[in-house]
């Protein structure tokens, strides 16, 4: 089992060659515009999964993933050259969904800020539907006699100073 640290630098090193020389090496014109977006290599450093995104349509996408294929063992050996390592790990080629799930939290942010919006619109034209301060108050007693006029409970005034 190789280092964790290490699997990653090999993955970070085959991505830069791939990325690099998929043009040179797979020579054909109906190859489309690829980026490798990213590469994980197995920890025992046998395998590594190389992933891309094809600009363009789905035929396009279609053609690019079968020239990979046809061509990996040609990159599997620039790979080895390259890194030069006991052994090469083989590669398997992913189409990758980053376009697609960005494309869809898209529309998903889209369609809050719609309904964010609708909800304002219903909120602006609003009323209360009882009071506008829904908590409960003592209400005021007309027939209590006015502030000044009530002592305290339990004070009585005895009109002289408690002290002399």
């Amino acid at each position: 089992m190789a280092d964790a640290g290490r699997a990653r630098k090999i993955a970070d090193r085959i991505k830069t060659l791939i990325a690099a020389n998929v043009v040179s090496i797979v020579k054909d014109p109906d190859l489309g515009f690829i980026t490798i977006t990213d590469v994980r290599v197995t920890g025992d450093l046998q395998h590594a999964s190389v992933f891309y995104t094809v600009f363009g349509d789905e035929t396009q996408r279609e053609k690019t993933a079968a020239l990979l294929e046809k061509n990996k063992g040609r990159l599997r050996s620039f790979v080895g050259q390259q890194i030069q390592i006991r052994l090469t790990p083989s590669l398997d080629f992913f189409a990758d969904a980053i376009p697609e799930t960005a494309a869809h939290m898209e529309d998903l942010l889209r369609e809050a800020k719609e309904r964010d919006e609708a909800v304002a619109a219903a909120a602006a034209g609003a009323t209360y539907a009882g009071d506008a301060d829904p908590y409960r108050k003592p209400e005021p007693d007309e027939d209590a006699e006015s502030d000044e006029d009530v002592e305290p409970a339990g004070i009585e005034d005895t009109g002289a100073d408690a002290r002399a």
